[in-house]
């Protein structure tokens, strides 16, 4: 295989990968994170490769019939487990860091499976690496960031992490995947449709997401403030949270200031996640310092005193969605 077909399979879906990553003005996701999916991704293309050639070679499954309709579905869900696992363990904040890490996961299967192709058809010509490189890898790049986008937004919205939430995502993807197998229109024209179709999904994306990560930001950011003035200035005990811990009377004193110090230091932490943030997208990078680990040490400990008990009932007044999470998974970093 050529230097130009090489490049035509693998340069196109990585610098889209890129693109995103560029877009990113609040780095919501890290190189870390980009290389984990990359991997995950990798994994998955490895397990379905085996999986078809048991299907095929073991089953007597026609290769079309494979091609057409079960690998897009059998490909799709495997790519999609880890995204499940990003999701439920709130490694994910919004719409634009699901998508990259999403697309990250389908570019890191799309390398695999060319790297495959490339020593199983060392003569094909420049045609077949337009296809696989402009079309396919996108395609699997896309299919993924679908996942990950509407999973994210099903999850977010319903306040749930239900396997359910997933399924939408997963199964529009394979059909997705699907119809550009069946080479409806020819190769190349489902090619450019992918290239012209997906810049415009992931604009729209990058826009909402934008939106609402600084809408999120300055409400936020005003009550978070507001309540650590009260919880410092000792006035917290006239406010609605200081009658709920007034409330729970059934738990020793201690541990109910046990709670008050925790819910200090979950306003501290998630403000000084939001200033990240916000010089992220100024192009100032702040470190994680030592007062932070230090916060993020007392808040174990804190979570160990108050016990299982005790974190239930401080819940009604600690943040704890999916974002509040992982506010606290990005300081952790």
């Amino acid at each position: 295989m050529g230097a130009l077909s090489l490049l035509l399979g693998f340069l196109p879906v990585v610098l889209f990968l890129a693109a995103l990553i560029l877009m990113d003005s609040y780095e919501l996701v890290t190189r870390r994170s980009i290389l984990a999916a990359l991997m995950a991704g990798a994994a998955a293309a490895l397990l379905c490769s085996l999986a078809n050639q048991l299907l095929v070679v073991h089953l007597r499954l026609d290769v079309d019939v494979l091609r057409r309709y079960v690998a897009p579905v059998l490909e799709e869900s495997v790519k999609a487990m880890y995204i499940v696992y990003l999701i439920r363990s709130s490694r994910v904040g919004f719409l634009v860091d699901a998508g990259i890490q999403g697309f990250a996961v389908g570019t890191g299967f799309a390398i695999i499976e060319n790297l495959y192709y490339a020593s199983a058809t060392r003569d094909q010509g420049l045609g077949l690496w337009i296809v696989r490189g402009l079309g396919t890898a996108v395609m699997h790049g896309s299919a993924t960031a679908i996942v990950a986008i509407l999973s994210k937004s099903l999850t977010e919205r319903r306040s749930s992490m239900s396997p359910k939430l997933f399924l939408p995502g997963i199964a529009l993807a394979a059909v997705a995947h699907s119809l550009f197998n069946q080479f409806i229109l020819s190769p190349f024209v489902s090619t450019a449709a992918m290239l012209i179709v997906m810049p415009l999904l992931v604009g729209i994306v990058f826009e909402r997401s934008e939106k609402a990560t600084r809408e999120w930001l300055g409400t936020d950011l005003d009550s978070e403030v507001e309540l650590l003035d009260l919880i410092q200035s000792g006035e917290i005990a006239e406010t609605p949270v200081g009658t709920y811990l007034a409330s729970l009377n059934r738990f020793p004193g201690r541990v109910v200031a046990d709670m008050l110090c925790l819910l200090r230091i979950h306003l501290e932490l998630s403000l000084r996640a939001k200033g990240i943030l916000i010089a992220h997208s100024a192009g100032v990078h702040l470190p994680v310092d030592d007062q932070v680990r230090a916060n993020l040490e007392e808040m174990r400990y804190l979570e160990r005193s108050i016990g299982k008990t005790g974190k239930i009932a401080i819940k009604p007044i600690l943040r704890t969605s999916a974002r509040d999470l992982w506010e606290i998974y990005m300081l952790r970093g």
